[in-house]
């Protein structure tokens, strides 16, 4: 997977996990739009386990692609009922309160 951290003006991090299938592409369905050949996306690749460290300090998560997705219900930062999908491709928001 491809991360990427943006440290906002407050110092907060926002990460986004990207699947590495679909880096570069862009996704439409009816209103909604996904656009991953952005700089916002393009990142490093990282293993899972470095993945979920980070999960704990990003004030705001974005996780596109079914794998990031799942990594995501793995660590039991979203559910199910969060996923939405844009062009088959699934995709969450995350923000954390208590960073």
């Amino acid at each position: 997977m491809i991360i990427k951290e943006h440290i906002t003006s407050d110092n907060r991090i926002i990460l986004t996990v990207c699947d590495n299938k679909i880096i570069g592409k862009k996704f439409e369905t009816n209103d909604l739009k996904l656009d991953l050949s952005s700089d916002f996306y393009k990142g490093r690749e990282k293993t899972e386990n470095e993945i979920i460290k980070l999960f704990g300090q990003a004030y705001m998560i974005n996780l596109v692609g079914q794998k990031s997705v799942e990594l995501g219900l793995k660590s039991n930062i979203i559910s199910e009922k969060d996923i939405i999908k844009i062009k088959d491709i699934p995709y969450v928001q995350v923000v954390s309160l208590d960073s």
